[in-house]
């Protein structure tokens, strides 16, 4: 072959990556407004027999361009996943269920059999779900595996639209002999509240054979918490759950710990920020004891626990023989309770599982358990879906994997899942965050929202939070990481970056929101990493000397972290006289 044939060759290897059955445009940061933008898309799209995956996801699709993609799309009968994620940045919302109708129906005409449908970080709203209603209803989804709608802003609205047209296409397969068996479900940062959570909570237990399920940070309280509760006693394969983020109080707490004394098979368990209380907690612990035998994960962080609570959580894990990791961090335990649960932990062989106890709120002042009054406030409006772009980001729970090496379109229950950033963001830590590799920062990259201010800000302190200064490869690992988020976002011209930084002083507790956002618990890696960030040349320069003036305030939220704050103070007093 000629030197010339072999570079046109690979150029167009370089290009569009192509595995066994799937074509993937993943990433390529394409704008397609038009059927001519798509147009070689398309082409390879009808020469290639018997494809099985579409990856579109990290590019930015139009009306016009999803129109012309769906015409070629009308004779892949083969087609069992659709990965299209974060597919259309920029785009009006109104261009969005038009685009995904005219996508559904290609299929629908093809006659396809899905098993994985993502269409995660596309802030469509309800409308969006609408789109997709009758694809979800229709044979083509009667043989879903996996559905991942995460940050889509789907609303209470939206949530009830998903749950009927689930509970219809399991109700139309199950009468024609094969019921779907839906495994993996992803709906995090959606706004669901209690009246989504509970329609999808119907859904589900009608379904019965989920395997994971991810709703964190969705607004649900107690009553919500309960009805989904009720739900996974139906699913008896679930392997994870993973409600961070909401509100359970002891009320849903309780119904949860009942729950979970039907399960058998369940491995990873994330109640964290969930304020689960002490009560809530020590119900859980009491299922623990006898129940949960394939138990790795437990997440009870900055859940109000007492030292009593989280003692009695630790004792319950004694004979987990397949326990990695037991998250207590955040609670209010005191120096003291923090020392005796470490004990404990030693004591009964287990001290390598417990997580870093650095946020412990300290020893609460008063006993909140009897105080609830928060669990009954519901006041049942439903989301019209015109929440703003920054509320929908990230989440993370959030997991978005490819085809495994056993079986290309779906990971069979006893595979490991391979290492990605949404877990890191779910449970930070230096290893999570070594273990994603080489492709680190690719990966990272996919996940950054350039539209979503807070989720940027958000993101930038839970990577800078597992910053060790003495440890070179982790060091290496962060700052690397925060180089790949902030020069993405202060590359994407609509990137609101002075929003930016007051959404980062807010969390740092350096200046007040109008939201009531919770600050952080301010640690030298924050503001070491932000040091490092201001002195590089994607940092826009006008904005050093409002962080300057920032920090030359005297902050409480900064006291526990006094050499750090000082470097910082000194660099940005440096680049402001520079400036």
């Amino acid at each position: 072959m000629a030197s010339d044939d072999v570079t046109q060759l690979a150029d167009s290897l370089a290009k569009t990556k192509v595995n066994e059955g799937e074509l993937s445009y993943k990433g390529r940061g394409l704008k397609l407004d038009n059927a001519q933008s798509v147009k070689e898309m398309v082409e390879d799209i009808r020469e290639f027999d018997g494809l099985r995956a579409l990856r579109l996801e990290g590019n930015t699709v139009g009306l016009d361009a999803a129109r012309t993609i769906a015409e070629a799309l009308k004779t892949k009968r083969d087609l069992q996943c659709c990965y299209w994620s974060d597919m259309f940045t920029g785009r009006l919302r109104a261009e969005i269920p038009p685009a995904l109708e005219s996508l559904s129906d290609a299929i629908i005409t093809a006659g396809a059999r899905l098993k994985v449908l993502d269409l995660s970080h596309n802030a469509f709203g309800p409308d969006g779900v609408k789109g997709i209603e009758k694809l979800l209803k229709s044979p083509v989804c009667h043989s879903l595996q996996e559905l991942h709608l995460n940050n889509c802003g789907m609303g209470i609205g939206g949530g009830k639209i998903l749950a009927a047209a689930l509970t219809v296409c399991y109700k139309e397969s199950r009468d024609l002999g094969s019921p779907l068996e839906l495994k993996v479900f992803i709906a995090g940062r959606n706004r669901l509240e209690n009246d989504g959570a509970t329609a999808l909570a119907q859904a589900f237990k009608l379904i019965g054979s989920l395997e994971e399920v991810h709703m964190p940070q969705n607004g649900i309280n107690h009553l919500g918490v309960t009805a989904l509760a009720t739900a996974m006693e139906h699913n008896p394969q679930l392997r994870v759950l993973n409600l961070n983020d909401n509100t359970f109080t002891k009320k849903g707490g309780i119904a949860m710990a009942q729950a979970l004394q039907h399960l058998r098979n369940v491995q990873e368990i994330n109640f964290g920020d969930c304020l689960v209380r002490s009560e809530g907690a020590i119900a859980i612990a009491d299922t623990l004891r006898d129940g949960l035998p394939l138990l790795k994960k437990l997440n009870l962080s900055f859940c109000e626990l007492t030292e009593e609570a989280a003692l009695t959580v630790a004792t319950s894990v004694q004979r987990k023989d397949h326990l990695e990791k037991l998250d207590l961090n955040g609670n209010c335990l005191g120096d003291e309770g923090c020392e005796n649960l470490r004990k404990l932990m030693d004591d009964i062989k287990m001290g390598h599982v417990l997580g870093s106890l650095s946020d412990d709120e300290g020893e609460p002042e008063e006993d909140d358990d009897d105080d609830d009054d928060d669990e009954d406030h519901d006041d049942g409006e439903e989301d019209d879906g015109e929440e703003d772009d920054e509320d929908v980001d990230e989440e993370e729970e959030e997991k978005e994997e490819g085809p495994n090496d056993s079986n290309q379109f779906s990971t069979p229950p006893s595979a490991p899942r391979p290492p990605d950033f949404s877990s890191f963001l779910t449970f930070p830590s230096p290893d999570k965050l070594l273990r994603l590799g080489e492709k680190r920062c690719s990966l990272i990259q996919q996940e950054v929202d350039g539209m979503d201010v807070k989720g940027t800000a958000e993101m930038f302190l839970q990577i800078s939070s597992v910053y060790k200064e003495d440890n070179t490869e982790v060091k290496s690992a962060v700052l690397e990481s925060i180089d790949a988020v902030m020069s993405k976002v202060l590359s994407t011209p609509s990137f609101q970056s002075l929003s930016f930084v007051s959404s980062l002083l807010v969390m740092l507790g350096l200046l007040k929101s109008e939201d009531k956002l919770k600050p952080v618990r301010v640690v030298p890696g924050h503001l070491q990493c932000l040091e490092h960030a201001v002195k590089q040349s994607y940092f826009p320069k006008e904005h050093v000397m409002v962080l300057n003036a920032f920090m030359a305030r005297q902050n409480k939220s900064l006291e526990s972290c006094n050499a750090a704050r000082d470097r910082l103070k000194s660099t940005l007093q440096k680049l402001a006289t520079e400036s």
